[in-house]
């Protein structure tokens, strides 16, 4: 079993900047996908982004390209979602997930086995 824990959502005004922390344990960072998901309000689950352990190019949704950057820090297990110029439309609660893979990553709902317990994000116009 993988167990995900992240912290620092909250709210903010458009145009700002928030940064979410997720980290795992229970299994080797190094061959998990993690990634991010956000489910906004009477919508589906989406991807936003996700980047394998081990290394190698990240993966984002068209919406938040060039705004979001994933990052990792192995050492520590964890995994970040840097959210720069949010939008009302960013707005949504924020899943961390992670998937035991032996080969890289997907920005695929289906794709992960695991599930953070998701923290909001408000951004007010």
């Amino acid at each position: 079993q993988v167990q995900l824990v992240e912290s620092g959502g909250g709210s903010i005004e458009t145009g700002g900047s928030l940064r979410l922390s997720c980290t795992a344990s229970g299994y080797n960072y190094n061959w998990l996908c993690m990634g991010w998901f956000r489910q906004q309000p009477g919508k589906e689950r989406e991807g936003v982004a996700s980047v394998y352990g081990a290394g190698g190019d990240p993966k984002y949704a068209g919406s938040v390209q060039g705004r979001f950057i994933i990052s990792q820090e192995n050492a520590k297990n964890t995994v970040y979602l840097q959210m720069n110029d949010l939008k009302p439309e960013d707005t949504g609660m924020y899943y961390c997930a992670a998937a035991r893979s032996g080969a890289g990553c997907a920005l695929d709902l289906s794709f992960f086995d695991f599930w953070g317990q998701g923290t909001q994000v408000t951004v007010s116009s």
